[in-house]
């Protein structure tokens, strides 16, 4: 398939059309959706629309954009006006949105061509896209395994070369870890660096927007175009979009990487076979790769799962069967919204709901959200003491390729413990992403993780473009 890049510039010189890339997009998704469960919506009608506009726009000598013709995937979490959006809950059913998340705009405005919304984790909870109210969404390249999650459908979407970009988020590694199970380039940027208006919280502290495609530029690009100031989302960082695509093959040299051991010891052994491969690798194109300790890191996870459930139970409050979605019929409205949230919400989302609210309770708020909140300054000073010693970090994504179906679903903790690599950047609010390299013993592909501080991503795509090339990948 052709990388995005490639589209735009096709579309852009009349080599190809942003109906025919449309028309290639739309047949995959019919062959493989059917096996995958990737899209829970397709906007056929409207696709095509945006697509012939975008054509007329290129007849006309327009500059379409960066994006041009390019189609895209939508997770399910992010409002588009008029296009269903379920957070694959059974909770907003027949819920469409009066409005477009500001990542949706500014796609548009790029030239994209949005296709449909993909299938996810319920409310964004969980990392295996089993949680699912539209069952789970399977893994491209071996169907009998998980694609990795909450992001599962968008990813799943470019590893099964529907479309060459889509959009996920990350709350503690939900673009990152399928993006690794996927054999994927997937980005968690700088907390405010893309605007959240339009995303449907689950902990709004920590989620991000952010891209999964097959190459390093391809995310870059996308990025670029997400990124940026809006004044509708207060957390929005009041700056404009940076400049990465021209700083993709700025390269490592003179760079200091460190290799962090918590974030690969404990993970299988071929994981860390790829992740010191990929040190050696760095080493090879100039940087200098030293090993470093940051003990914090151990207690991020425990943390996470007090902080994230909190914001949630809170977010989620506003699924009352009153307003929008679901509404279950009882004597009374009290009964009427006790009734419609256990008929809407899954099992994990009530367990959060659950973990979140107790958390939050007088008498435990102390003892738990207090402390997890200390954790989480204790983490953002233990990686403000490591970015002094070095510009990036390194480790693994996940502590395992992709799993079977069913393997971790009976144990909560099992499935939490796919996470613990990636939690602490969301902690933090730094940005971090996954890039492919290397094979396990199965066959399937290993993602190793780069980290930088704030506003670092022109150098992380960098060095991920080196570690691009040298695994074959460029």
């Amino acid at each position: 398939m052709k990388s995005a890049v490639d589209i735009a510039a096709d579309v852009r010189s009349g080599a190809s059309s942003a109906r025919e890339e449309l028309e290639r997009t739309l047949g995959v998704i019919e062959a493989r959706n059917a096996e995958l469960n990737v899209f829970l919506h397709v906007d056929v009608d409207g696709a095509r629309r945006a697509a012939q506009a975008i054509d007329e726009r290129v007849a006309r000598g327009e500059d379409v954009g960066a994006l041009a013709g390019v189609p895209i995937a939508i997770k399910d979490n992010m409002c588009q006006v008029g296009i269903p959006t379920t957070c694959s809950s059974k909770i907003l059913k027949g819920w469409r949105p009066p409005y477009d998340a500001t990542v949706i705009t500014k796609i548009v405005a790029a030239g994209a061509v949005p296709v449909g919304k993909t299938n996810l984790d319920e409310f964004a909870m969980g990392s295996s896209t089993e949680n699912s109210a539209f069952g789970p969404t399977r893994n491209p390249l071996d169907p009998t395994r998980v694609p990795g999650g909450s992001s599962g459908g968008s990813a799943a979407a470019v590893a099964a070369e529907m479309t060459a970009i889509s959009l996920g988020s990350d709350t503690g590694g939900s673009i990152r870890q399928p993006a690794a199970l996927c054999g994927l380039v997937g980005v968690k940027p700088t907390y405010g660096l893309v605007s959240r208006y339009g995303l449907v919280a689950f902990a709004s502290s920590l989620d991000q927007i952010g891209p999964f495609s097959k190459t390093v530029k391809d995310s870059a690009v996308l990025l670029e175009v997400i990124a940026g100031h809006d004044p509708r989302d207060s957390t929005s960082l009041p700056e404009p979009s940076p400049s990465l695509v021209a700083h993709v093959n700025d390269g490592v040299a003179g760079k200091r990487i460190g290799l962090v051991r918590e974030l690969f010891e404990g993970a299988d052994e071929n994981v860390v076979t790829c992740v010191r491969a990929a040190a050696d690798a760095l080493r090879d194109a100039g940087a200098d790769v030293v090993e470093l300790s940051i003990p914090e890191l151990a207690l991020t996870l425990s943390a996470y799962y007090l902080i994230a459930p909190a914001e949630a139970s809170s977010n989620l409050a506003r699924f009352d069967g009153v307003r929008y979605g679901l509404r279950v019929k009882a004597d009374d409205v009290t009964s009427m919204m006790e009734a419609t949230r256990t008929a809407g919400f899954g099992a994990e989302v009530k367990r959060r709901i659950m973990l979140g609210t107790y958390a939050l309770s007088a008498g435990y708020y102390d003892a738990y959200y207090g402390q997890a909140l200390k954790v989480r300054t204790l983490t953002i000073e233990a990686f403000a003491r490591a970015y002094a010693q070095v510009d990036l970090l390194l480790g693994a994504t996940t502590p395992s390729v992709a799993f079977k179906f069913g393997d971790k679903t009976d144990d909560p903790m099992a499935m939490y413990l796919n996470d613990v690599f990636t939690i602490p950047t969301n902690l933090a609010g730094d940005p971090a992403l996954s890039v492919p390299f290397g094979t396990a013993d199965e066959g399937l592909p290993v993602g190793v993780q780069l980290l930088g501080p704030g506003r670092s991503e022109a150098q992380l795509f960098a060095a991920a473009r080196v570690l691009e090339i040298a695994d074959g990948r460029s």
